[in-house]
């Protein structure tokens, strides 16, 4: 008996450390909320066992919920490319599909003109952050907002967002996680001074959300409109 207990424990604590590896430590506190929700359901379906109808569809909707909170919360590895941390390159911060290229004026970090490379994200994709670039944090700030539509095309100056600067060696650069009409919640880790390095994680935007990366006029874009991109690993552009 006591040998099963020793197995027993030992196979719970193996399954919260392989859960652990594959879900995001910012999304801790959500993942456990929709488990203990299908928990629920799925006690419910029990005392109901004999409304077989009721049952299926709760235990449906229960194993549905504990594979969308593995599904969303997930947290891949991911390889940069070779000799992305130069300081020069510029990686998707997150995974997405690119929106939207356009030229504009940021007047809040850069202070001079800009291009805009906007990616939305659905709520099927990784939605853990990364660093597009290898520098220095000049400048942080946290805007309480709106919840438009991620697409629209005034959610950057309207919505919950965060805005993120750094200088690195090939000049300046701008990222916004920016909440969509789903997203509720802004997760971030960074602060001034930090130095970060293209790749690493910093946050995530959950359920549905907008990236947007202002690049210096002087960037060499390696992205179209409508190109699949994977945070960490696609190159948005190039600095000189």
């Amino acid at each position: 008996m006591r040998v099963r207990k020793i197995r027993i424990a030992h196979l719970e604590h193996c399954y919260l450390f392989v859960t652990m590896s594959i879900i995001t430590r910012y999304g801790y506190d959500n993942f456990f909320a929709f488990l203990g929700v299908s928990l629920a359901i799925g006690i419910a379906a029990g005392i109901l066992r004999e409304h077989r109808i009721i049952t299926i569809i709760l235990s449906v909707l229960a194993l549905a919920l504990i594979a969308f909170a593995f599904w969303f919360f997930r947290d891949p590895e991911r390889r940069i490319p070779h000799g992305a941390d130069d300081g020069h390159t510029v990686l998707s911060p997150a995974d997405g599909r690119v929106v939207q290229i356009t030229e504009c004026v940021e007047d809040e970090y850069l202070r001079d003109s800009a291009i805009q490379v906007s990616i939305f994200l659905s709520p099927l994709d990784v939605h853990v952050n990364r660093y597009p670039i290898s520098g220095v944090v000049e400048y942080v700030r946290y805007y309480p907002g709106e919840y438009l539509v991620a697409w629209h095309p005034k959610s950057s100056e309207r919505n919950e967002r965060s805005v993120i600067g750094v200088r690195s060696g090939g000049g300046r650069i701008l990222f916004r996680q920016i909440t969509g009409i789903l997203a509720r919640r802004i997760v971030f880790e960074t602060r001034l001074g930090d130095t970060i390095r293209a790749g690493e994680r910093f946050g995530m935007m959950k359920f549905g959300s907008r990236m947007d990366v202002v690049l210096p006029k002087t960037a060499t874009l390696a992205v179209t409109v409508g190109q699949r991109v994977r945070g960490a690993e696609t190159i948005l552009a190039r600095l000189p």
